[in-house]
């Protein structure tokens, strides 16, 4: 089974949700979402899943970058 999730970073949090299923999570880095992404998917389909069944995660990611003035005299 191969789960996609859209990732964000936006006012210093990120947050993801799933592709086709009703899983939201969040996470202060990006570490920690992943982490959450992993949980939320195993106790969102937890009734379904048959034993030795695998989930791959999938995930695309937006970050936004806001140019920087350069600083005169350097």
């Amino acid at each position: 089974m191969i789960i996609r999730f859209e990732t964000v970073y936006e006012d210093g949090c990120w947050s993801a949700h799933a592709i086709g299923h009703s899983i939201f999570t969040d996470g202060r880095d990006f570490e920690e979402l992943l982490k959450n992404i992993e949980e939320a998917v195993l106790l969102y389909f937890e009734d379904e899943l048959e034993p030795e069944e695998q989930i791959t995660i999938l995930t695309q990611t937006e970050l936004q970058v806001h140019s920087v003035a350069k600083a005169s005299g350097c």
